[in-house]
């Protein structure tokens, strides 16, 4: 990995909701519609991080019939565990939101 991926990399996770979207993916495979319910915004928002997320091959998509479920692409970057590490446990704000099973 060269300075500047690492760096394009590093601007990626800077925003606050795309990391938090990595957070919430560390724990589990999660579907647009139960990311807009956990962070209470709007889809097409949601749409736009996670499709940044995906160019920059952080997160990886799985179609099931017409939903799209997103996972987290541990592969890629062995060192994003380490960052993933020091995030603040969303556990709780998962557990406590209803999967729509979309």
């Amino acid at each position: 990995m060269t300075i500047d991926s690492m760096s394009d990399l590093l601007k990626l996770l800077s925003d606050k909701t795309r990391l938090t979207i990595i957070a919430l993916l560390n724990e589990r495979e999660l579907c647009v519609c139960d990311i807009v319910d956990i962070l209470e915004t709007s889809q097409p928002n949601i749409s736009q991080h996670l499709k940044k997320l995906k160019t920059g091959g952080l997160v990886t998509e799985t179609r099931r019939s017409q939903w799209i479920y997103y996972s987290l692409n541990r592969e890629n970057y062995p060192f994003l565990m380490d960052i993933l590490k020091q995030l603040p446990s969303v556990k709780e704000k998962l557990d406590a939101h209803k999967t729509r099973n979309c």
